[in-house]
Order: structure tokens, then sequence, then C-alpha cells
């Protein structure tokens, strides 16, 4: 696997535009200790394979040796591309192989679901431990065990969460040097993030204390690996001239860049560069992964335990009601506060909700739905702080972009991480709290990643950190009287109340049509469903992409006037067909749809709205917004009952569609 993920790195590398010879320009700071490190762990192994009996004392100080020094060396150089996921993961790994006398434990059903036998197990280096996720197993710190089965030939294993981190830390590092820094890409590496309004210098912790502008994880994360004391300044001067450089008409034309350069210049490749964002985004990446086991598995736990369909759907009306209680509040409280600190407090707050859920449910199964209910909230006080931090870490015309690669991830947890989950939940069986554990850690390793962010403060104009709950609803009334003083903005947010009211239909009545409108033949309307909702993803995924690439060149108004116009559009069409390969079409439309009206929505918010106002302006929409799906999704099955499912989707799709074309009349929308 360790191979597996060098071999990634250099072919996607060599692909991208690299060169083998860049590997040569490494410089990795207190290198020796990495070696060292490697030296000692592997003169241990060998050792032990070859039936050398080490005392347990030689043995415990070796491999406490070996993993300190590999946690130093990779700590120093945490901010190259990848090197902070294999820290994660060497820790993980580390700490429970210590914790458990010098052997990884191996849990017994990943060992036969990876197509091994106990016999295969080495007890020298590993422990096995038994299926029963009982107090032995959290003794032995089970879940950051080899607990993931990998049963694909020539690669079978059985792997731990710190394997994964190692393995794609591994494969991002190689990948980036590989690639390597040419010299016409230097202004990237270095251009200050355009300060937009409240925002202030950038900072190590968030604070109120400066980095030095050349320490900069912008000047850092970039894929020539370069030294921290080499880093570009933030201010460097442009390609075609800039401050300090003289006319830009003095300077040489450059030379048609290579297939490795525009490689380097796409703006999902120096978004991958750009260590705060990346930090965010595979932080929150990991997350939605685990949030997919989580919700399969809570739903599957309850309807264990009670056999009823009220008591499940009961688990996403908690889910679900934060979003209308505590939105605006949280945004309120969001904009008081330093926002990476609230991310990584969210994280770990969710992180014991989560791991709470097993326990609470043996007791009780209706104290599952509390907490439910407070992994969401907790929930809306992180989506605004993210929200409100993407602007300060990436250059302005990155911003659709990274919008773009947020959805992207979020998407992808979707259409990938659903079926994954499913299959993980299905092969726990009765060991379901295992998926809410391993759910915990990965929003651990959210917090840990976002905890090493180098985020600009926000310069508030007014402090009201004390001044309690009058306080809150000044604060609250000050960002709805921006929002309701800003024309763009509030057209854009009137905008999606009425013609979200399709998306609330289509969550609602899609089992509903699958089952009784579409022409199934051999299927099953469940698999139909099935196919529906991946349909939608797929065209997420598609309309994400296409939008980071070129949203930047486009106005935003008119983006949103297309998006509601086509998702309208596509929602009529389904309540005009039965055909399911034309429905599964007409669903891709609607993601890609979804995205083209997302992404610049989110994009005006951030470009017109204070730093210090984000959070609650931002809260405001999204409340009104999710009420009106809501409104929808309540009222959408009463329609349905009375007028038929078909008729209902046409209505929307054409309130949808008109809503959106209404944009061209309104200037405020159209110029946008």
């Amino acid at each position: 696997m360790l191979a597996g993920a060098i071999v990634l790195g250099l072919v996607a590398g060599l692909v991208a535009g690299g060169s083998l010879w860049n590997l040569a320009s490494i410089r990795i700071r207190s290198a020796w200790l990495i070696f060292l490190a490697l030296a000692l762990r592997l003169a241990f192994e060998i050792g032990v394979g070859a039936g050398l009996d080490l005392p347990q004392p030689l043995r415990m100080a070796l491999l406490t040796v070996s993993y300190g020094l590999l946690v130093v060396g990779l700590a120093a150089n945490r901010r190259y591309p990848g090197f902070l996921l294999a820290l994660i993961g060497v820790l993980s790994n580390g700490i429970v192989i210590l914790w458990n006398g010098g052997r990884m434990p191996i849990w017994e059903p990943s060992l036969i679901a990876a197509g091994f036998t106990d016999a295969d197990v080495a007890t020298a280096l590993h422990v096995l431990l038994p299926a029963p996720l009982d107090a032995s197993f959290l003794l032995h710190l089970g879940p950051l065990s080899d607990v993931v089965p990998i049963p694909i030939p020539f690669v079978r294993n059985v792997a731990s969460i710190g394997d994964v981190f190692l393995y794609a830390g591994l494969a991002m590092f190689v990948f980036a040097a590989v690639l390597g820094r040419p010299s016409w890409i230097e202004d990237d590496a270095g251009t200050a993030v355009a300060r937009r309004p409240g925002a202030g210098p950038r900072t190590r912790d968030g604070g109120g204390v400066p980095v030095p502008e050349q320490a900069s994880r912008d000047g850092l994360l970039v894929a020539g690996l370069a030294e921290v004391g080499e880093a570009a300044a933030l201010q460097r001067p442009s390609l075609l001239g800039g401050v300090g450089a003289g006319p830009a008409i003095s300077a040489p034309v450059p030379a048609a860049p290579s297939f490795g350069r525009r490689v380097l210049g796409h703006p999902y490749v120096r978004l991958a560069l750009n260590g705060d964002f990346s930090a965010l985004w595979i932080g929150q990446l990991i997350s939605f992964f685990g949030d997919r086991i989580n919700q399969i598995a809570v739903v599957f736990l309850v309807l264990g335990l009670t056999g009823s369909p009220v008591a499940v759907s009961a688990v996403f009306v908690a889910a679900f009601l934060p979003n209308l209680i505590l939105g605006p509040i949280a945004g309120a409280f969001v904009d008081r506060w330093d926002h990476r600190e609230v991310m990584v407090v969210s994280d770990l707050l969710r992180a014991a909700a989560v791991v709470l859920i097993p326990a609470a449910a043996t007791v009780d199964v209706l104290l599952v739905y509390p907490l439910v209910f407070a992994v969401t909230s907790v929930t809306i006080f992180f989506r605004p702080a993210r929200t409100a931090v993407i602007p300060r870490i990436v250059r302005d015309d990155e911003l659709v972009t990274a919008n773009s690669a947020t959805w992207i991830g979020e998407t992808l947890a979707d259409v990938v991480g659903y079926p994954i989950a499913g299959l993980f939940v299905g092969f726990l069986g009765g060991a379901l709290a295992l998926a809410f554990w391993l759910d915990a850690l990965t929003y651990v390793a959210s917090a840990l990643l976002i905890g090493t962010m180098a985020i600009p403060p926000v310069v508030r104009t007014i402090d009201r950190a004390g001044a309690g709950l009058r306080g809150v609803l000044a604060d609250l009334r000050e960002g709805w009287r921006f929002l309701r003083s800003e024309s763009v903005l509030l057209a854009n947010t009137a905008q999606g109340v009425v013609a979200q009211v399709s998306v609330g239909t289509t969550i609602a009545l899609t089992p509903v049509y699958a089952a009784e409108v579409l022409d199934l033949g051999a299927l099953d309307a469940s698999t139909v469903y099935a196919l529906l909702e991946t349909a939608v993803g797929i065209g997420s995924l598609v309309g994400g992409f296409v939008v980071g690439l070129v949203g930047m060149r486009l106005a935003r108004g008119r983006m949103v006037i297309v998006g509601f116009t086509l998702y309208g559009a596509c929602v009529a069409g389904l309540g005009l067909t039965g055909n399911v390969a034309l429905a599964l079409g007409l669903m891709a439309g609607c993601g890609i749809a979804n995205m083209v009206y997302v992404i610049p929505s989110q994009t005006l918010f951030q470009e017109r709205t204070p730093a210090d106002l984000i959070g609650r302006v931002v809260s405001f929409r999204f409340a009104l917004v999710t009420a009106s799906m809501s409104a929808a999704m309540a009222g959408a099955g009463l329609l349905a009952a009375g007028a038929g499912v078909s008729t209902v989707l046409v209505a929307s799709g054409v309130i949808t569609a008109a809503t959106g074309l209404a944009g061209l009349l309104t200037r405020s929308v159209r110029d946008a």
C-alpha cells in the first residue's frame, strides 16, 4: 500500500507534466530524523520477522523513539503538501501501537472480509481483536486499529484510519514534488489574498498576532516545496509588472506555457497547493464521508431498535429542525468569534455527540433524537464560519473555483460516500457502534487539519462580545439591515426563496415519483430512486467542476438566472415523462443547474458582505431559503395526493423557471 501511494503520486505528477528531476530539488527540514526513524522501524520489523525475541522494554523503547522521531520530523515539515496528513496518520498508528504494547490490533471480521485467516497474522507485530464491540475492543483502541478491509486482488490488506491518512499524504507530497515549481508561477505562490472589507492581516492563530508575510501558508504550500525562509513574499510583483516593477510595457513577453505550466496554473491545482484551503477541503471531505456513514448507521440503529418507519422519519426531523430555529442566531455568534476556533470547536463537539449515540440508544432510543439535534445544531455554527473563511484564504480570482471545490467535495461524498457507507454499515451488522466511533474520528481529524490553518483575522467595527442578549439582538438587526439594504443580495435571496420551492418538491416527491410515475420495467422502485439520486450527484459533480473552471469569467447574476431556469425546466420535464432513462438525464440536469445557481450565489455573498457581518447575512439567507424548501416539502405530499405527482412537479418547475427568467427584468439580479 505504501509503494502504491508513491507510484500513484509519481504517475499523477508525470501525467500532469512534472519531471522526475524535480525530486532532486526537494529539501526536507530535519530529514535525518525521518530517515533515522524509518531505519529504526525497519530494523525492528526485520529483527522480529527473523524470530529475534526482543524484551518488552527494548521493544517499547525502539518503537517510542522511532515514532517520536518521525512525528518530530513530519511536524517540522507540516506546511509542505501532504505532510500534515501523513503526520496525522503516523500519530494515529503510533498511539494505538504503543498503547497495545508494540503491536497493531487487527479486528477479526475485517481480517476475514479482506480474505485472510488467523494464520496470516504475525503475532509478533499484531494482536487479533475478536468480533464483539465490547469493553476489550475499546480498551485496545479498536477504532484506530486495522478495521478497514481491502479485499482487492494484489493489494489485499487490512488498513487503519491512520494508514489512509498516511498513504493519502504521501501520494500528495510525491505528486507536488514531481510537479516542481517553475519561476513563472512565483507570483501565484506569494500573491496576497485580496483584503475585503473587515479583513485584517494574516495571522497564525486567527487572532491578532500578524505572521510575517513570507511565512504565510500561501507561500509555503506550493509545488516546489521551497524552504520556509525562502517562500515568496505576499506582495510579490506581478508577472507583467507591478509594485516597483516599472512600466508593464517594458516587461518581456512570456513564452507560451508548456503543458506542465498550464497544469500548475489550473485553478484546481493552485487551490490544491494552497495549504490553508487544502487543509479545510480535505478536513471537510473526511468529515463528509464520516457523516454519510453516521447517517446510514443511525437510521438502521433506530429502525433495528423500533421497527418503526415513523421513528426513522423522526431522525430526519430532529436533524432538520435546527436549520429553522437556530440559523440567524448562530450567525450572530459566529460573527463575534474567531472563525477558525468556531470550526475546530464545532468539529470536536460533533465528535463528542456522535460517539455518545450508540451508548444512548442502549439506554433509550429516545435519547438518540436530542443527540442528532445537537449534531445539526453545532453544524449550523460551522457552516457560516467556513463560508466566511474561504474568501480570506484564496485569491479574488480563485473564489468561484474555491466555492465550486467545496461543493464538489460534498457532492463527491454523496456519490461515492453513500454506497461505501451502505456497504460498510452492512458489513458491520450488529457492530454498528464502530460506525459512530469512526465518524467521531473523522471530526477529530478535520479539527486537527483546520487547526493548522493561518487565517487573516476579521477587523470588527464594533465589539459586542460582552453585550449579552441585547447585543445578540443588535447583531441580528444589523445583519438584517445590511441584507435588506444591499439590493443585489436581497434580490438574490428573494429569488432563491421562490425558485427553490421546486427543490423541496423534488426532495419530497422523488421516491413517490419513482414508484408511481415511471415505467420501471424489470427494476424496482427503490433501485430507480437510488439511481435518480445518484444522477443528481453526478450532475452536481459535473456542474461544480465546470463552474469552477469558467465561473470567474461570467456574470454572477446571469449564472443564477440560467441555473434557476434550467432547474425549473428539468423539474417540469420530470413531470411530463415516465421514461426512466429520460428521467435520469433530467435529474442529472437538476444537479448541474443546482451548481450553476448555488456557487455564484454563495460567491456574491462572500464578495459583497463585510467579513464581520458575513455569518449573520449568510445565515439569514439560509434560514429564509430553508423555510421555503421546508414548506414545499410539507405541502408537496398533500398537493400530490389531490392533483397527482406529475402535476405538482410540472407546476413547481414552471414557478422556478419563471422566477429565474424574471431575474432578467431586475437590474440588481441581471447585472450582479
